[in-house]
């Protein structure tokens, strides 16, 4: 699965992104992130994200991706309809956003797949969402934790999504909220939940110009307006 040392087209997005920001923006969007580790969190408990008036729906230009997606690996995956601005959900490697950054996607011979939508201007700040997909598992997967102890490298097997903080609902979708992350999703809130024997995230990060508090707003929107797309019959 997709996990310890991504690489590929998102660690190549995110290359991109942290070349053009400069070290102060990078150290305030850190301090910014650090706070969602620990504390209280506004979903605590169990909250219900509000209904919304239209069903949502994949926008034709963004639909092809998604769907030869999951025609790739057999398995439902979900589609943005709604993204916080300026991002979109459309994937490509030509897309852009106004800045350093872009959208790109990862699959790994397990069928696990990572989609990156991630924006950046020095000075500005960064919105940065994942979407990932896990057919056939439903267990949180591992991480590689590498720490150092003097010239000895330790590797610890951990959790890639942990501290839950309660559940968000949406149509047809429970998730649990955490907040300690791992490898892509790091300094991210992530909403895990499973859907056909397969489990499924979205996270954003919390950096400036976003608190904490728009980050949860902002997930809890995205949850809401995501749309199924399934693999097409062959």
């Amino acid at each position: 699965m997709i996990g310890s040392g991504e690489v590929g087209a998102a660690s190549s997005t995110l290359t991109r992104v942290f070349r053009r920001l400069a070290p102060a923006a990078v150290c305030a969007a850190a301090l910014v992130a650090a706070g969602c580790g620990g504390g209280s969190s506004a979903t605590e408990g169990v909250s219900t994200a509000k209904p919304v008036a239209a069903k949502p729906v994949c926008p034709a230009k963004w639909r092809p991706v998604y769907q030869r997606l999951a025609d790739r690996i057999n398995a439902d995956v979900y589609c943005p309809s709604w993204m916080p601005s300026p991002l979109t959900g459309e994937i490509g490697p030509t897309v852009s956003f106004g800045g350093a950054g872009g959208s790109s996607l990862s699959v790994d011979k397990d069928r696990s797949y990572l989609a990156l939508f991630v924006w950046a201007e020095p000075g500005s700040g960064e919105v940065h969402v994942n979407l990932r997909g896990y057919p056939g598992i439903t267990k949180v997967p591992t991480c590689i934790k590498v720490d150092t102890n003097g010239t000895k490298r330790i590797e610890t097997t951990i959790p890639c999504f942990a501290d839950p903080r309660g559940k968000v609902r949406a149509p047809g979708i429970v998730a649990t909220v955490y907040t300690v992350n791992q490898d892509a999703d790091l300094w991210h809130v992530l909403y895990a939940w499973r859907h056909h024997g397969g489990l499924y995230t979205v996270s954003q990060h919390v950096a400036a110009p976003l608190t904490y508090k728009q980050v949860i707003a902002s997930l809890d929107r995205i949850l809401r307006n995501l749309v199924l797309v399934q693999p097409r019959a062959t």
